[in-house]
């Protein structure tokens, strides 16, 4: 808290914010797991970048994650924002963000000619998982809100031009292609090895590619709206990822034949309308993500 006040006393003096008590409405129905953390107040809204700015002072090294209003519903979530989104003083943007010890959320909210931002700390998510699901209309203004359009079927970010998009009517494929100089090492000798020695190796690559997959979430999850029913967190979590993601036994598999593959399948899931879902790597810096419709 220390650290929260002290940056929103430098933009009370440098950026004409202010620290705001949370309107009435905010503070109505939040339960002793979910509890306000603190608000910044911009009289004149947060122009710029000052929004980011805001959220990664008090966020810290995290990554926000934007809630997705048609998406699975947390309870702690709902808790805090339902007095809000049943209101005449709506939210205008939601997020999250996991990496401390108890998650926080972000709620952007009018208040008067300007904003306030409200931070609530969450006990946990605690949806409980459920399958998979694509959303049957997408809306590409929506979904590719953060890229251009620059052929019929391609669109690129606005910010990473490496980071493309393909559209057709069996597939949505996106690819992040940012070359490793160190490519990823595949030993001739792995079959040879002792058990503890493979135990190892193994170990290592499956941190690898857990990382991986953290890189294909924040460049093509992240980077979209509305396409799934997950919310961004979910993603992230053993109990709603853990039957699609790639196993030990699996990369031993890969490992023991000395070469390496092509691709590596990190995450293969047949969603509930039959789309099937895989995101994979070369391990040297180019990520995949294919979304295939039945």
């Amino acid at each position: 808290m220390r650290k929260l006040l002290a940056v929103l006393v430098f933009f009370t003096v440098c950026a004409t914010f202010s620290f705001a008590a949370p309107v009435a409405s905010a503070k109505a129905n939040v339960n002793s797991s979910t509890k306000i953390y603190g608000a910044v107040e911009a009289k004149e809204g947060f122009a710029g970048g000052r929004l980011f700015d805001v959220l990664d002072s008090v966020g810290g090294s995290g990554t926000w994650m934007e809630w997705d209003v048609n998406g699975v519903r947390d309870p702690s979530v709902m808790k805090a924002i339902d007095p809000l989104l049943n209101s005449s003083n709506k939210p205008k943007m939601i997020w999250a963000i996991t990496e401390r010890e108890k998650p926080l959320l972000a709620v952007l909210l009018p208040k008067g000619a300007g904003e306030v931002i409200v931070f609530y700390e969450l006990g946990a998510f605690d949806a409980k998982p459920v399958p998979l699901k694509l959303n049957k209309v997408l809306t590409p203004d929506v979904v590719f809100r953060d890229y251009r359009q620059i052929s019929e079927k391609e669109f690129v970010h606005l910010d990473r031009s490496n980071l493309k998009i393909l559209v057709t009517d069996k597939l949505i494929r996106f690819t992040y292609d940012n070359p490793d100089k160190t490519p990823l090492r595949y030993d001739p000798d792995f079959a040879t090895k002792t058990l503890v020695d493979k135990h190892a190796e193994v170990n290592d690559y499956l941190g690898f590619l857990r990382y991986e997959y953290s890189m294909m979430l924040r460049a093509f999850v992240q980077s979209t709206r509305g396409i799934f029913n997950w919310q961004p967190w979910h993603w992230y979590m053993d109990k709603w990822n853990s039957k699609f993601m790639i196993t030990p036994k699996e990369i031993e598999m890969i490992l023991s034949k000395g070469v390496p593959p092509e691709y590596i399948t990190v995450f293969k899931a047949k969603a509930s309308g039959g789309e099937m879902v895989e995101m994979r790597t070369t391990g040297n810096g180019f990520l995949e993500m294919v979304i295939t419709r039945p």
